[in-house]
């Protein structure tokens, strides 16, 4: 039996919509996304709903306690708006206290790394601007997952068993997130009716419900236990912003766009860029030159996210410099076609 080949083999086949499409990595979630389309609602309204959505159906990679990024284009105006709703440190929160801990760097666990949870606000400003539907509408199918239960996927069953150590360290945790004692099994019916009540109760009473309200409270209470030091006032204080999108430029007119730093987006345009010095399709796709040339990208451009991304308000990032085609060349230079690398941040001008 012989096979059609194809350039790009993937076990997923391409999804065409004449109307709208979903994309997520949960099947529940894109599905309730789609249903807000179908209701009437625009691609805000679908893009909150869903990510409520995998709040639930997927919470080894997500949740409200998170952050939200966003770039949403205004076909009608010709406009790509950026959103930031990335909560900062707490105020209080020192690094000569973290050193003073014994950390050279923040731990991963417990209460001191973390940070105001911002996808909430997020959600607020997105809608407010640009939504049509209410957040109740659109939280309804999350509640009803997490208060009747969904089927735990095979992958998302796999990543929460191996943060089953992680997760028994602290008991509300363990409550929770390992009911019996174990992860759920893919299959599996999981019920959060503890979560189905903070949604509920966000869904009735407002974004503030969280930010100004009981939840935040029991959230502060539970960092501060923990070691950390966010408040309340932190949460009532926090508020997302609109910035302004950054790109690179690509032929035939077209533009890549990611959110500026502190946001991670940076990454991806600075290996575009090195990567695009390269004839990919003349080294040929899936060859061992494609994929050294590729990955010595992304080496180098991690290398430089790690020594600049942070927080503009408190550090200087070589944008202009760091996007430029006298860098980028610079950048391109150290990939050898014989060796891999040890990648080093640059000096852009």
């Amino acid at each position: 039996m012989q096979f059609e080949s194809f350039s790009f083999p993937s076990r997923r086949s391409n999804v065409i919509g004449q109307n709208g499409v979903v994309a997520t990595s949960q099947p529940l979630a894109a599905q309730w996304g789609l249903n807000v389309l179908q209701k009437g609602g625009n691609a805000v309204d679908a893009a909150v709903a869903t990510a409520a959505a995998l709040c639930v159906v997927e919470p080894t990679s997500t949740g409200i306690g998170g952050d939200a990024f966003a770039l949403i284009w205004l076909a009608g105006e010709g406009k790509l708006y950026g959103l930031n709703a990335s909560g900062p440190a707490p105020m209080g929160l020192t690094a000569a206290f973290v050193r003073e801990q014994g950390h050279d760097t923040f731990p991963a666990l417990g209460g001191l790394p973390v940070t105001v949870p911002g996808s909430l606000r997020g959600w607020q400003m997105a809608l407010e601007r640009f939504g049509t539907m209410g957040l109740d509408t659109l939280l309804a199918r999350p509640i009803a997952y997490a208060r009747d239960g969904f089927p735990v996927s095979q992958r998302i069953a796999r990543g929460w068993a191996r943060s089953t150590e992680k997760m028994s360290a602290q008991p509300d945790s363990k409550r929770v997130w390992l009911p019996n004692g174990r992860a759920p099994q893919p299959a599996e019916i999981f019920r959060n009716p503890e979560f189905a009540r903070t949604l509920q109760t966000i869904a009735d009473e407002g974004y503030d419900a969280f930010y100004r309200g009981d939840i935040g409270r029991q959230i502060t209470e539970c960092v501060q236990a923990a070691g950390g030091f966010l408040t309340q006032d932190d949460l009532a204080a926090y508020q997302a912003e609109w910035v302004e999108p950054i790109s690179v430029a690509w032929n035939n007119g077209y533009e890549f766009h990611e959110i500026p730093p502190n946001g991670q987006g940076l990454t991806a345009l600075l290996a575009f860029n090195i990567a695009r010095g390269f004839d990919l399709p003349a080294l040929g796709y899936g060859t061992a030159d494609y994929y050294h040339a590729l990955i010595e990208a992304v080496k180098l451009a991690f290398a430089d996210a790690h020594a600049y991304i942070a927080d503009p308000r408190h550090a200087h990032i070589p944008l202009s410099g760091l996007l430029s085609d006298s860098y980028t060349r610079e950048r391109q230079s150290l990939i050898s076609n014989h060796q891999s690398l040890t990648p080093t941040p640059g000096q852009p001008q």
